[in-house]
């Protein structure tokens, strides 16, 4: 019954999130995997070598991780189910799968671009919005500002939450462990860089995989939970794949569609500018006060899912009665 496992740890992260005194204390999950990642790329990812080397490395390295992420979990999940009492399980499972649903801290991140921007702030806003994306924040307006911090919300509303669950749901503890090496590894070394092109090709086209799925259910959660979802439908089956990413596009451009305004379209980072394609083109760029409804429709989101969570939940028990 790991619906309840994941209904517990989605309540706890709401509540509480990740506190800043733990982190300074222990670290986080992913800050851990993230130092493993590093150290495998320092070692194993010679510039020297062919790329067919780099790449056979760069798998390597992605099987040594998921197993390091997901073996302790497994090894737990499977102790519970045959020592512990149900209530037991879940709590225990819970609490280990909390620091991997970032429901909280997403919510928080953006939150905090908004504060500034609402106050006309932007130096501010451009601070807290460079926490979460990585374009070049130095040029940009209010409507820059907005976008980037929505769409960083979009994608990791399924990057960071509806992901984990779905994997969760799928295969226990396990599932949320090696789903979230999956994602560590693509953000630090699945990128067309030169250093990490063929070194993180097996990342990226594993992470793209297991994103396959949620990022278009969280399209449709987005949908569901905009107020108008046909509209944010009809956006996100025009416009999802004009996306560089194939799976970001989905949230996105549903997001896009609820909120009635144009999103991704170009940006500067540090090694040039992206002529990225808008999504919803034509709409009004973003401002704080769409930066405010997106929080909100974001927040009904994860309700929405918490709700999915329950009823698969009772519907367990109620068949356990019955049988």
């Amino acid at each position: 019954m790991f619906s309840a496992t994941l209904l517990v740890a989605l309540i706890i992260d709401a509540v509480i999130g990740w506190p800043a005194q733990l982190f300074r204390a222990i670290g986080h999950p992913a800050v851990w995997l993230g130092k493993l990642v590093a150290i495998l790329d320092h070692r194993l990812n010679n510039q020297a070598a062919s790329p067919r080397w780099r790449r056979a490395c760069g798998i390597v390295t992605l099987i040594l991780v998921v197993i390091v992420a997901t073996i302790p979990f497994l090894l737990l999940q499977t102790a519970l189910a045959i020592y512990a009492p149900p209530i037991i399980s879940v709590v225990v499972l819970a609490i280990f799968a909390w620091p991997l649903i970032a429901a909280r801290s997403l919510y928080d991140h953006v939150a905090a671009v908004l504060a500034p921007l609402r106050q006309g702030d932007l130096d501010g806003a451009r601070a807290a919005v460079a926490m979460i994306v990585g374009r070049d924040v130095t040029q940009l307006d209010e409507a820059g500002v907005a976008r980037a911090a929505i769409e960083s919300l979009a994608e990791n509303s399924s990057d960071g939450v509806i992901a984990p669950l779905f994997w969760g749901a799928l295969l226990g503890l396990p599932g949320i462990a090696a789903y979230k090496a999956i994602n560590t590894l693509d953000s630090m070394i699945g990128h067309r860089t030169k250093r990490h092109a063929d070194f993180g090709w097996a990342s990226a086209r594993l992470d793209d995989l297991v994103n396959l799925i949620p990022a278009r259910l969280t399209g449709l959660l987005i949908a569901l939970a905009s107020g108008h979802p046909k509209l944010a439908l009809e956006v996100m089956v025009r416009d999802a794949r004009k996306h560089r990413s194939p799976n970001a596009g989905f949230p996105e451009a549903a997001m896009a569609g609820a909120l009635g305004v144009r999103l991704s379209g170009p940006r500067s980072y540090a090694g040039g500018t992206s002529n990225e394609p808008w999504l919803n083109s034509g709409a009004p760029d973003p401002t704080a006060e769409g930066l405010a409804q997106a929080l909100r429709i974001y927040g009904r989101t994860v309700a929405i899912k918490a709700a999915l969570l329950l009823a698969i939940t009772v519907l367990i028990m109620l068949s356990g009665h019955m049988a």
